[in-house]
């Protein structure tokens, strides 16, 4: 099923049971943004406290939805600006830097073991944390999301040739860790 028929389906039972409607899209949507927030955020408190922020924050907006953009591609922008705004924060609050507890991890035991899977998954994971904020957004979105530059540039109000620039270095960056250069 197409996003552009879920898109629809989903408007047309919001218009007509709110609470319905809202909840199809909690549940459609729960487990991709947690990932994303997740995988921005680090800690899985984090991710919980940013993702419920998310779905507050779209509940209050529901009704300002345009349709210019895609429901998923909507809820990203909230997620991505929550879990910023969460790094924000905690950078504001703290002597520790997102990047340099993104290190720390990678560093450490918790690092091998913040995600389940392989060593190679490890590994890249790893990589991933020694990314600066900016690469590691991007290459979440097009890696592990297979997010179009478009609605990338969608989300992170960014034009589409610094996102591919950005795509691009971490990719070389990441190839360069895993390498060992």
């Amino acid at each position: 099923m197409s996003n552009i028929k879920i898109d629809s389906d989903i408007l047309a039972l919001l218009e007509t049971d709110i609470n319905k409607g809202f909840r199809l899209i909690v549940e459609r949507y729960s487990t991709r943004l947690y990932w994303h927030i997740r995988r921005l955020v680090i800690l899985h408190e984090d991710a919980n406290d940013a993702l419920q922020n998310t779905f507050v924050n779209a509940w209050r907006n529901i009704s300002n939805f345009r349709s210019e953009s895609s429901i998923y591609t909507w809820l990203y922008a909230i997620a991505t600006n929550e879990a910023i705004s969460l790094i924000n924060k905690r950078t504001r609050n703290s002597a520790v830097s997102l990047d340099d507890l993104g290190k720390w991890f990678a560093n450490s035991m918790e690092g091998s073991t913040w995600f389940d899977g392989d060593s190679a998954q490890v590994k890249l994971q790893n990589a991933i944390l020694k990314l600066p904020e900016k690469q590691r957004i991007v290459f979440n979105m097009k890696y592990f999301e297979d997010m179009s530059y478009k609605d990338m540039s969608i989300v992170l109000k960014t034009s589409i040739g610094a996102l591919k620039a950005s795509y691009h270095h971490a990719v070389r960056k990441i190839e360069n860790i895993l390498t060992g250069i």
